[in-house]
């Protein structure tokens, strides 16, 4: 009887469970079915004006099918991308409902190239002769970057301003590790390979020193020169300013010719309807960035039959299938795979925004490309970091196209194993190992680094290095010790890269996909984006999804989206295995 009890329970359990998912299923789909209905449709209004906040994570690309994100409130509703709003910009331009740009966010959340490419665009909208203007109760630096792009900027007159040049900040471990027993141990290649140097020594190199000054100065130079163009400054003055704080009032930065007026936001509404033709009585009519794309105004129409796949690989490089928060050679190469079949499809283009990672990984993704380039033409662009890993995947296209702001470069490996010997010993636990042959007992985390296990190691980092140079010197046709000379782990600037050829020009993704277009031929085509994520039904409701979807919330809740980043960051570095291709430390310019 008791097992009759538990049978009828259960069976009773799994018919009202699969009763509340159908009506739950019924729900989202009505709940969809209106939101793309005519009654929920997004209209943009006659004399609207386009409001751009940006504190939303921006990514060059968020393929990601999930028909359940609305419904559970996903954070990847949180994600901006970054083809739409370049896409929503341009459709600005001709869109005779929107009659100019608002730029009201109180920080940028995206890498400094991607701003760079975001106020390019708003220079090119501006030659519609619409208007674009700024505001802000504070500036962050980047967010004065993008802003002075603007005809007029306003601050709020009790408000301040960040501008100060830019800097870059590592910790050192060293001394930790000698105090707590638990270290690092660390084979590389490249006097520059300065992601492990933290773990080496408790102060920065001079080698460090040099490429770090190298590429902040040069990266700087960007910003000045925009800077300077747009409010009519010599980089001499532009300069002057940030070394002495002369924006960091309101106050001071009218003075200085950094702002053009303190107002409230009230006051601020009103200049936006007077150039919009409208009293202030009047009520103003703003489309958010959110709504503007979701109107159909994040894609550019076309109808021709030739096509340009866009490959976006965005994250760490790591060996596995690949998911929109990584790069794996799963996803890539099934995606390579699905392009080189699609007669529809004319060339390639490969947007790189990753510091690299699993040398492994990248050799795999490096050999599709190399497969899929003998059949169409490959062009890279480069976004806010192609480095190492990411360079390594990048070196062999036709055409590479960085942005001058790009860090890219970074041609050195490294290889990085935990050990707490000294601290197992001092806290009384004695590890030993039995085993069959020599080798058989490999690496302990509780005994020191043997002599040979050490160069069996060295050996395939040196032979991995050897490889990447090999790689970058048949990509661009130099010589392996022209590769040598500027490899070591350095980084680069995408200006720079273009001076010692590891880039061939500089410009933005539309750039290279017109490159791409030249190389094929074709004068008429669509984009077509890659790789493609799907969410199916059974991973939206596995228990493990919602949680990690709940604890992803709860964290940028609590830590707000820049301290989550560096959270993901550090997670990230903690988490990498085997042999690395990979940026030096977690890079944070500020």
């Amino acid at each position: 009887m008791t097992f009759l009890r538990e049978l009828l329970a259960v069976i009773l359990g799994v018919f009202i469970a699969g009763g509340i998912m159908f009506f739950i299923f019924i729900a989202m789909v009505s709940a969809s079915a209106s939101s793309f209905g005519e009654d929920g449709a997004v209209v943009v209004k006659n004399n609207s004006v386009l409001e751009l906040k940006l504190e939303q994570s921006i990514k060059d690309d968020y393929s990601v099918t999930d028909p359940f994100a609305d419904f559970f409130g996903s954070s990847d509703g949180d994600v901006l991308e970054m083809h739409e709003i370049i896409s929503a910009i341009e459709n600005a331009k001709t869109d005779d409902n929107i009659k100019g740009i608002s730029i009201n966010t109180l920080y940028v959340n995206a890498g400094i190239s991607q701003t760079q490419t975001l106020r390019n665009k708003l220079l090119e909208f501006k030659e519609s002769g619409k208007f674009v203007v700024a505001y802000a109760d504070v500036f962050t630096q980047k967010n004065y970057y993008l802003s002075s792009v603007a005809d007029s900027i306003y601050m709020n007159p009790v408000g301040a301003a960040d501008f100060k040049g830019l800097s870059s900040e590592v910790l050192y471990f060293k001394d930790f590790e000698d105090k707590y027993g638990v270290k690092m141990e660390i084979i590389r290649h490249g006097k520059y390979k300065s992601a492990v140097e933290p773990f080496l020594t408790n102060e920065m190199s001079d080698a460090n020193r040099e490429q770090i000054s190298s590429f902040l100065n040069s990266i700087w130079s960007e910003i000045v020169t925009d800077i300077g163009e747009s409010r009519g400054k010599s980089a001499k003055e532009i300069n002057q300013i940030a070394d002495d704080l002369l924006i960091r009032t309101p106050a001071l930065a009218l003075q200085n010719n950094m702002i053009d007026g303190q107002l409230y936001f009230d006051q601020y509404e009103d200049k936006l309807k007077t150039l919009v033709g409208l009293d202030s009585a009047d009520s103003l009519n703003k489309i958010t960035l959110n709504d503007y794309v979701s109107s159909g105004k994040g894609r550019m129409r076309s109808s021709a039959t030739d096509k340009i796949a866009v490959l976006y690989a965005q994250g760490n490089i790591m060996y596995g299938e690949g998911d929109p928060s990584y790069i794996g050679q799963g996803k890539m190469i099934e995606a390579l795979r699905k392009i080189r079949k699609d007669k529809k499809v004319k060339a390639i283009v490969l947007r790189v925004n990753s510091p690299g990672g699993s040398a492994l990984a990248s050799d795999l993704i490096w050999r599709e490309l190399e497969l899929a380039k003998k059949e169409k033409p490959l062009v890279v662009s480069m976004g806010n970091l192609a480095a190492s890993g990411g360079y390594y995947i990048a070196c062999n296209a036709d055409s590479i196209v960085a942005e001058p702001t790009t860090i890219t470069g970074s041609i050195g490996v490294f290889g990085m194993i935990p050990n707490a010997n000294e601290f197992a010993s001092r806290i009384g636990i004695n590890a030993e190992q039995v085993g069959t042959n020599k080798q058989s007992v490999g690496y302990s985390v509780f005994e020191p680094m043997s002599d040979d296990f050490y160069k069996v190691t060295k050996e395939g980092i040196e032979d991995t290095y050897t490889t990447f140079v090999d790689r970058v010197a048949t990509g661009r046709g130099m010589t392996a010790e022209q590769v040598d000379n500027i490899a070591q782990g350095r980084v680069w600037t995408g200006a720079e890269a273009l001076e010692n050829g590891l880039v061939d020009k500089l410009g933005s993704l539309e750039d290279a996909i017109e490159i791409a277009a030249e190389l094929a031929d074709i004068e008429s085509y669509r984009t077509t984006n890659y790789p493609r994520f799907k969410v199916d039904f059974q991973d939206a409701f596995s228990p493990f999804s919602i949680s990690l979807k709940a604890k992803e919330k709860l964290l940028k809740e609590e830590l707000g989206i820049e301290n989550y980043n560096i959270y993901t960051n550090m997670k990230d570095f903690i988490d990498l295995k085997g042999v690395q291709a990979r940026m030096p430390y977690i890079l944070e310019i500020k």
